[in-house]
């Protein structure tokens, strides 16, 4: 990623077992699938949106930029 472009830490928090195939995927899309994984990620509205989605399974870290 650019130096310049804003970035959130994001770190998984919750289980993926008996949640919604779309939840699921969601996870998966942001490159996370097991507790205490955490991923730096481009701050689009796209992935404010997935972070949003699965809220209850994620927390914010970081934001930078």
């Amino acid at each position: 990623m650019a130096k310049n472009k804003k970035t959130v830490t994001v770190r998984q928090t919750g289980s993926a077992i008996r949640r919604p195939k779309d939840q699921r995927a969601t996870l998966v899309g942001l490159g996370l699938g097991k507790i205490g994984r955490t991923r730096v990620l481009e701050d689009t509205p796209s992935v404010r949106g997935m972070i949003k989605k699965i809220s209850h399974m994620v927390e914010i870290v970081e934001e930078k930029g």
